[in-house]
C-alpha cells in the first residue's frame, strides 16, 4: 500500500465531466470522454456539444448563464427526456429541453463545455497526474444531498437542499476518523455547508479553519489526515472576492486559481511525498454529459421523498493528485467491482487508508477505494514544480454584480442554514472568516465567544438525541 499520511479534498460545484474533461485526450480509446457528435434535440432542431473558440473570455467563462436547474425533478429530465422516467432506459437527451424552460436565449448553453486550453490548471494536473471518467455524483440530486454523501454515506432520504431539516444527525466520516484517533479539518472560505453536520458541532472550533490556513498548514507540512476545503460561495466586495466554487454562471477561472492554489501549497511542503489530493465535484448542475447513470446501491431506508437513491447521478470531474500516480493515469473502478465511483468511495478510501471501523450506509460498504489508483512503487511522479496561477482579477462592477445578484439554490440554502443554526455555530465560521479577511477584531474574545455558543449549541443536540 502506498504510504499516504495525507488525504485532501476539495470539493467545487456544478459542473459534469463532459463539460470539463470531456475533451482532455481526443480519440484516447481507453479514455470515455466526447466524440463531438453528441447532441440533443429540442423544438425540431439539433443542439451539439460545443465550446468556444480561441481565448476564453470573461463570458465564455460563466457559460452556462442563466443557472440551469437541479432539483430532482429537472435531474430525471434531463437523464431521461421530458415525461419519461424509470424503469425507461436514460437515454441522456433532456438536458437542452429542460434548459430552455428556464425561459434563455440560448437553449445550446446546456451543451457547452471548455477546452482543456481553456482550463489549463485542472487539465494540466489530470495530465500529470490521473484522471477518473467512471466517477458518478451519488445520487441526481441537488447540491446538499451530494455534499451530505460526501461526509455520512447518505443524503438523510432528502432529494433537493433542504436546510430545514439540519442539523443533519447522521454519523460522518469525521466521526469515524474521530473515534480511531485520526486527525481531520475542514478548511472554508466563507460559510461552509459542512456546519449542516450536527454531530461534528462540538469539534467545530479545534477543527475549522480557513482556506489560508490550510495555505499554511500545507506549507508547513502540518496538514490532518484528512482535510476537507469548501470554496468560496459567496462574493464579497469587502475582500474583493468572487465565488471560486465554478457553480455556473461563476466565472471558471477563479476555481481554477484556487485548485493551482492548492497543488502549489501542497508539492512545496514537506508532505508532499505521501500526500493524496482529490478535485471532486458535487453534481453535474444541469449541464449536459453523455454517459447513462447505472443502478446504485439504496444507503438506507430513508425515502421521505419517495426516492430509494438507487441511481446514481451524472458523471462528475474527479482528478487524482499523488506523487504516487502514474502521469497520464486513467482511473477506473477495480477488475470485479460491480459499482462505479461515487462520493462515499471518499469514505471507502479512508476507510482503507487509516484502518477505520465500520461502515456509515450501505452504499459506501460496497463502494470502490481508489487505491490502486496510486500504483507506483515509490512516489516518483513529483508533476509540475508549480502551476501559473490564472491571473484573473474582478472589477467593481464585476465585483458588486456579483454581490447584487440572485443568489443560487446553493446560496440560499446556505443563507437559510445560518439563520436556523446555534448562534455560536455561525459565529465560528464568522470569526475564521474575520481572521482571514484580516479584520481588527479582538480575535481572542469572539473565538472564546464562539466557542462557548457552539458548546451551548452541542448540550442541546445532546438533549436531543438523549430524548
Amino acid at each position: 500500500m502506498p504510504e499516504i499520511s495525507n488525504v485532501v479534498v476539495l470539493m467545487l460545484e456544478n459542473r459534469s465531466f463532459d463539460a470539463m474533461l470531456g475533451r482532455l485526450y481526443p480519440g484516447r480509446a481507453d479514455f470515455n470522454g466526447l466524440t463531438g457528435r453528441e447532441f440533443n434535440t429540442w423544438g425540431g432542431k439539433s443542439y451539439p456539444v460545443w465550446s468556444s473558440s480561441g481565448a476564453m473570455t470573461p463570458d465564455d467563462a460563466c457559460i452556462p448563464a442563466p443557472d440551469p436547474n437541479e432539483t430532482f425533478a429537472d435531474m430525471t429530465a434531463q437523464i431521461y427526456g421530458a415525461g419519461n422516467q424509470p424503469p425507461l432506459p436514460p437515454t441522456m437527451g433532456g438536458f437542452v429541453a429542460n434548459y430552455a424552460t428556464t425561459q434563455t436565449h440560448r437553449p445550446g448553453d446546456a451543451m457547452h463545455g471548455f477546452s482543456p486550453e481553456q482550463l489549463p490548471v485542472l487539465s494540466e494536473l489530470a495530465r500529470a497526474f490521473a484522471v477518473c471518467d467512471d466517477w458518478y455524483a451519488s445520487a441526481p440530486n441537488q447540491t446538499w444531498p451530494n455534499r451530505l454523501f460526501l461526509h455520512t454515506g447518505t443524503a438523510g432520504g432528502d432529494v433537493n437542499n433542504t436546510p430545514q431539516h439540519a442539523p443533519y444527525l447522521m454519523d460522518t466520516v469525521f466521526n469515524l476518523l474521530e473515534r480511531k484517533g485520526r486527525t481531520w479539518r475542514i478548511y472554508h472560505h466563507d460559510l461552509p455547508q459542512a456546519l449542516a453536520l450536527g454531530r461534528i458541532w462540538e469539534f467545530l472550533p479545534t477543527h475549522l479553519s480557513t482556506f489560508d490556513e490550510f495555505l499554511d498548514h500545507a506549507a508547513r507540512g502540518t496538514l490532518a489526515d484528512y482535510s476537507f476545503i469548501e470554496p468560496r460561495y459567496f462574493a464579497d466586495p469587502l475582500t474583493r472576492s468572487m465565488p471560486n466554487d465554478q457553480h455556473p454562471p461563476h466565472d471558471v477561472r477563479y476555481g481554477e486559481r484556487s485548485i493551482a492554489r492548492c497543488y502549489d501549497a501542497l508539492r512545496s511542503g514537506p508532505g508532499w511525498k505521501n500526500t493524496l489530493f482529490l478535485i471532486l465535484y458535487d453534481e453535474h448542475g444541469g449541464i449536459y454529459d453523455h454517459v447513462p447513470p447505472p443502478a446504485a446501491v439504496s444507503p438506507d431506508d430513508l425515502r421521505q421523498d419517495g426516492f430509494a437513491f438507487d441511481r446514481y447521478g451524472v458523471r462528475i470531474p474527479a482528478v487524482v493528485v499523488s506523487p504516487w500516480v502514474p502521469a497520464g493515469s486513467i482511473v477506473r473502478r477495480p477488475a470485479g467491482s460491480p459499482y462505479p465511483y461515487d462520493h462515499t468511495s471518499v469514505i471507502a478510501t479512508l476507510r482503507e487508508i487509516y484502518g477505520l471501523s465500520g461502515n456509515l450506509t450501505r452504499r459506501d460498504a460496497v463502494a470502490p477505494h481508489f487505491l490502486h489508483a496510486l500504483s507506483l512503487d515509490s512516489p516518483t511522479n513529483d508533476g509540475p514544480a508549480s502551476i501559473p496561477l490564472p491571473m484573473v482579477n474582478p472589477s467593481d462592477i464585476e465585483l458588486q454584480a456579483a454581490h447584487a445578484s440572485r443568489p443560487n439554490a446553493h446560496q440560499q440554502a446556505l443563507a437559510q442554514l445560518a439563520s436556523a443554526l446555534p448562534s455560536g455555530v455561525t459565529d465560528m465560521a464568522g470569526y475564521l472568516a474575520g481572521v482571514a479577511a484580516n479584520t481588527a477584531r479582538t480575535t481572542s474574545t469572539v473565538f472564546d465567544t464562539a466557542a462557548a455558543a457552539i458548546e451551548q449549541g452541542r448540550k442541546g443536540l445532546m438533549q436531543f438525541l438523549s430524548a
